[in-house]
């Protein structure tokens, strides 16, 4: 099975979702480290029912709208508990753009040089705030109040704050030691 399923099945072994929320699970909770479209999720969520892992009931609402709310089935989550329960591999470097930019930046003035570096590092740092502000609000200040889905939520949310953090120190990193190699060190940028 492809890691889409298992996060579909994680999802609704917390509760029961419709597509819609699902897909809306993706773009918020998920979006920081796992993504899927509408047009993935709709057929994933048919596979799934199709083998008996979730099963739906339709509901009904106001004009005649129909949605179908997806459930877990016990085959389903037994399929989930041992892929939760399995260890993973390390997976290769993911792709960089940026990286693969900043490899082939020779050819670059060192200005330009200074602002895809600076770039990047605002970039990185507003997505920093993003999360420390998902960190205060998921947490109120006290982690150790958390039930379990919200500890989770934030172990997870940890890792992307410590990922950007690293990223910021990085790339703080790389512009003072473009500039001390281009003898700009201390000028006003």
């Amino acid at each position: 099975m492809g890691t889409l399923r298992y996060a579909v099945l994680g999802l609704l072994n917390r509760e029961d979702l419709t597509g819609y929320e699902l897909t809306r699970a993706f773009s918020s909770s998920l979006s920081e480290f796992w993504s899927a479209r509408h047009s993935q999720i709709y057929p994933e969520l048919r596979s799934l029912a199709d083998e008996g892992l979730v099963t739906y009931e339709v509901e009904t609402g106001g004009t005649a709208l129909e949605k179908k709310r997806y459930s877990i089935t016990a085959e389903g989550r037994r399929a989930f508990l041992a892929w939760e329960r399995k260890p993973q591999k390390l997976k290769p470097t993911p792709k960089d753009e940026f990286r693969l930019q900043l490899f082939f930046a020779d050819c670059l003035k060192p200005g330009e040089r200074e602002a895809l570096l600076r770039g990047q590092l605002a970039a990185h740092e507003e997505r920093l705030e993003h999360l420390r502000a998902n960190q205060a609000q998921l947490t109120g200040g006290d982690p150790s109040a958390l039930d379990d889905k919200g500890w989770s939520d934030y172990l997870v949310l940890l890792g992307a704050i410590e990922r950007e953090e690293g990223a910021c120190r990085w790339l703080r990193r790389c512009i003072e030691l473009d500039a001390a190699r281009t003898g700009r060190v201390g000028e006003k940028r």
